[in-house]
């Protein structure tokens, strides 16, 4: 009964898109190019890219006909978590968008579990913690805001607090 509710979305033949065994489509659509992107359980397939994980996928936006997806890039391991900046934006035309935009949208923002911004000297920075596929806990991650110093020890400091902070509040107690 519930192969009934469970639609199996099917790439068509020329997609060209090669998938990892147990990965599965969620949703395609043709661009004006020719190629197809194509969203999965695990991320999202653009045309002559790698795919960009749902968890790596900074900013994504639909104009009602072009779809321009932002990835992050890491800049910095730290302690605990990564500082990340954006690479740059990609941008494709989809000819008929079917059911892509609504799930990049759905996808991304549901793998986003915490985000704060915060003041920091100099500026400001942003602290978020994303749920990866296939990792216990969540990814930690800071953005800074442009201009402001990355490096300096009081930013730096400030910045492992925050993460500390943000980690100990959403750690369930009883664990």
């Amino acid at each position: 009964m519930w192969d009934l509710f469970r639609r199996k979305v099917k790439l068509p033949a020329d997609a060209g898109v090669t998938l990892e065994p147990d990965e599965r489509v969620i949703a395609w659509s043709r661009t004006q190019a020719g190629p197809y992107v194509v969203a999965t359980d695990r991320g999202l397939r653009l045309p002559e890219h790698d795919r960009l994980d749902w968890h790596r996928i900074h900013k994504a936006v639909w104009s009602g006909r072009e779809l321009t997806v932002t990835a992050a890039e890491v800049v910095e391991e730290r302690e605990g978590y990564q500082v990340l900046a954006d690479a740059p934006a990609q941008t494709v035309l989809l000819v008929e968008p079917r059911e892509i935009p609504e799930q990049v949208r759905a996808r991304v923002t549901g793998s986003v579990s915490y985000t704060a911004h915060h003041v920091v000297a100099g500026g400001g920075v942003r602290v978020v913690a994303r749920k990866v596929r296939g990792r216990d806990g969540l990814a930690w991650s800071v953005r800074y805001d442009p201009g402001t110093e990355t490096s300096t020890p009081d930013v730096v400091a400030a910045t492992g607090a925050l993460v500390a902070e943000a980690q100990a509040a959403t750690t369930p107690k009883d664990l």
